[in-house]
């Protein structure tokens, strides 16, 4: 076994003390070009890229996948870290304190006036405790303008509702999607010549509107939609290879022969 290796697989160290000590062999002179050419602006797509292989696990439920998808994600972190630990900025046990103080002072109901709270009661708290200590400017501060629209729209739901302002139920957002279909209608319509513009501005209420209703339901808009994604993929794939198995293509079928092959293909089992 070679020194370097020796040194990160310490028996004396745990885990994840080997794994900091693995980004800092990484990133040293006698370690690796490309990790040691890295800042924190170009390990970003990396970042994104794990955060998201560790949703498809946890909606797969893969479970073994799971685990080494949180491993990768785990390593972009502490490769952040290292990072900053190079320049003398913070180490990893500086945000692991972070986050600590952080929970605890969020959690008064455990750790302070001991008080059976339920989740709803418990986000609730969460965001007056982030307003009221001053640790964000706006009770909406805080969402990178980067994430997901719809998963945006559900967090925004999310924090307002946090402080009283909400639906009362998610019928009423139901009301405010007929609505808001009945905007977007209207400006279909319209010969207006902002048109375009409109619409799109009707359509992101619409959209937002939705979103709501699917928060209220315990819905995660995101996830429902990637869902839907995903099935009418399957399902066009499907009636691709059907239509162009004898060698013919999409232009020699009419819309209506094209809508019964999909049809039939609904009514079958899904994989």
């Amino acid at each position: 076994m070679s020194d370097l290796k020796a040194q990160v697989l310490d028996p004396s160290l745990t885990p994840f003390e080997q794994l900091c000590r693995l980004m800092a062999v990484l990133r040293s002179p006698e370690g690796c070009q490309w990790d040691r050419a890295q800042t924190h602006r170009s390990l970003l797509p990396y970042l994104i890229e794990e955060a998201y292989e560790v949703l498809e696990a946890v909606e797969a439920e893969d479970y073994p996948g799971l685990k080494e998808e949180l491993g990768d994600l785990l390593c972009q972190i502490v490769f952040h870290t290292q990072l900053a630990q190079e320049r003398g900025e913070f180490d990893i046990n500086d945000s692991v304190r972070s986050i600590i103080d952080k929970l605890i002072r969020r959690h008064p109901h455990v750790f302070k006036n001991r008080a059976e709270l339920d989740p709803d009661q418990v986000r609730d708290q969460w965001e007056k405790i982030k307003t009221e200590l001053e640790e964000k400017k706006s009770v909406l501060s805080g969402l990178p303008r980067s994430m997901p629209a719809l998963t945006m729209a559900y967090r925004i739901g999310e924090k307002a509702a946090g402080v009283g302002f909400d639906w009362g139920k998610s019928s009423d957002a139901f009301d405010k999607v007929i609505e808001e279909l009945d905007e977007v209608r209207e400006v279909l319509v319209s010969s207006d010549e902002n048109r375009k513009a409109r619409l799109g501005d009707e359509i992101g209420d619409l959209l937002f509107a939705v979103a709501s209703v699917a928060r209220l339901e315990g819905v995660d808009p995101e996830a429902a939609l990637r869902r839907a994604l995903a099935k009418f993929r399957q399902r066009f794939e499907r009636m691709e290879a059907k239509l162009t198995s004898d060698g013919r293509r999409f232009d020699d079928y009419t819309l209506d022969e094209m809508e019964a092959v999909w049809q039939r293909i609904k009514r079958q089992p899904e994989n």
